[in-house]
């Protein structure tokens, strides 16, 4: 790395990237030590474990979002709006793709930002598996602004089912068991509770199917099977139709169809199966990737083809020592980006590098307020801890607070905790519009 205040690009704005941008920028933006720049393609920063609550309407991005430009004016670092859409590593250089208005019109052409290090955390999207008619007729979770599609959908639908005189029911149907679908099932179910107080009362939580669809033979298959098993109680005493072992072939208008040729009838259809980094970084053609697109890196992050770039999130293929790769968890990507602060760190002080070790804390899954379950320690003990009801959920309340005090410091986190108690008092509790 250069000497002379190097610069230093962070490619997207995640749990992970924006940690990393807000650390850097106090430990060498400030003081001019280094050039910290964090582009991405949004304006604003929604932790990405809540973007459930987003299309639910029980979070407001517009209000709990973080605005990447605002913050960065506060904690030494510069923002640059923008899409990374290629890469030339041998002259160290990101390509941006041009930024258009509403109406196509091009705002800013594409262009180029030099760097000495970089840092790709541009996070993971929904694996269609190219499943027909997946693209065309269901919506996604990658994004706030996919959530907020979803919840202008979703307000529609309430909306159709309360003032209709013959439409007594709404099928929601909902491909992919993990964390999202779980948590989303549940949220869906407290959000039609609340409809009676904004004058919605026709829609009713007995008019809501909720079809949670699942190819492998149990929900959260990536969690210990006592979690799962919990959790499925809870979505089943909630009325939500729980198939495992149920793939879908084919998405059409009319719902999705499953493998042996069933209809699952749906009036709104949310696909969250699996997971893979964007496939323009396939197109790149320099990176080693693994099947789900994920680049491959060394044991400290940098990529396996380039000591300039370190790779950090869901994006990320970290292969760890018995074969397996770290999960794309958000954890995941708070621990990477530390790691990769130290190691940027010990780079300008011309020091070795760290390897990265990922350490499971274990995994929360938070069923709105009717429930949530999880295990704590992970691999830290021979036995994780199996939590579940307002321990859990106090739980799992602290990990986002652990994410807002990376971002912001322990006195705005606290801040940012009053301000919302205080919010609660006028402002609707859930979002209407």
């Amino acid at each position: 790395m250069k000497s002379s205040c190097p610069k230093i690009v962070i490619v997207g704005g995640g749990a992970g990237g924006l940690e990393l941008a807000t650390q850097l920028g106090h430990r060498l933006g400030k003081k001019n030590s280094a050039q910290i720049v964090l582009v991405d393609k949004n304006r604003t920063h929604i932790w990405k474990p809540l973007l459930h609550e987003v299309a639910t309407g029980s979070l407001d991005s517009d209000l709990d979002g973080v605005v990447y430009s605002a913050h960065a004016a506060k904690h030494g670092y510069q923002f640059q709006l923008g899409t990374f859409c290629d890469l030339d590593a041998d002259n160290k250089l990101i390509k941006v793709a041009p930024i258009t208005d509403d109406r196509g019109k091009v705002l800013l052409p594409e262009r180029q930002i030099q760097y000495d290090k970089l840092v790709i955390a541009i996070g993971s999207v929904s694996n269609d598996f190219n499943t027909p008619g997946v693209r065309e007729h269901c919506f996604f979770l990658d994004s706030h602004q996919q959530a907020n599609r979803f919840h202008h959908a979703l307000l529609d639908s309430f909306t159709r089912v309360h003032q209709s005189e013959s439409i007594n029911e709404l099928n929601i149907a909902i491909v992919g068991g993990g964390a999202t679908g779980v948590e989303l099932s549940a949220e869906l179910y407290h959000v039609t509770e609340l409809l009676k107080i904004y004058g919605l009362s026709k829609m009713t939580k007995e008019k809501l199917n909720i079809h949670l669809i699942e190819a492998g033979p149990r929900i959260l298959p990536a969690l210990p099977e006592r979690i799962a098993t919990s959790a499925r109680r809870e979505l089943s005493k909630l009325g939500v139709n729980v198939m495992e072992n149920t793939r879908i072939s084919e998405a059409s208008t009319a719902g999705f169809v499953t493998a042996e040729g069933e209809l699952i009838e749906a009036n709104l259809m949310l696909w969250a199966a699996g997971v893979k980094a964007p496939d323009f970084i396939k197109n790149i053609e320099i990176f080693e990737l693994n099947r789900a697109n994920q680049i491959m890196v060394k044991a400290n992050l940098l990529s396996t083809i380039n000591d300039d770039i370190y790779v950090i999130g869901d994006c990320c293929a970290c292969q760890q020592a018995d074969g397996s790769f770290v999960p794309p968890r958000a954890q995941s990507a708070h621990q990477m980006a530390q790691c990769v602060e130290k190691n940027i760190l010990h780079e300008l002080k011309g020091e070795s590098l760290e390897s990265y070790i990922y350490v499971d804390h274990g995994s929360l899954v938070n069923l709105s307020r009717f429930s949530t379950v999880g295990s704590l320690m992970g691999n830290l003990t021979k036995n994780s801890m199996f939590i579940e009801g307002k321990i859990a959920r106090l739980v799992y309340i602290s990990l986002y607070r652990m994410h807002q005090k990376a971002i912001h410091g322990t006195f705005k986190t606290i801040a940012l905790w009053l301000a919302e108690k205080l919010m609660r008092v006028v402002r609707p509790r859930m979002k209407l519009h």
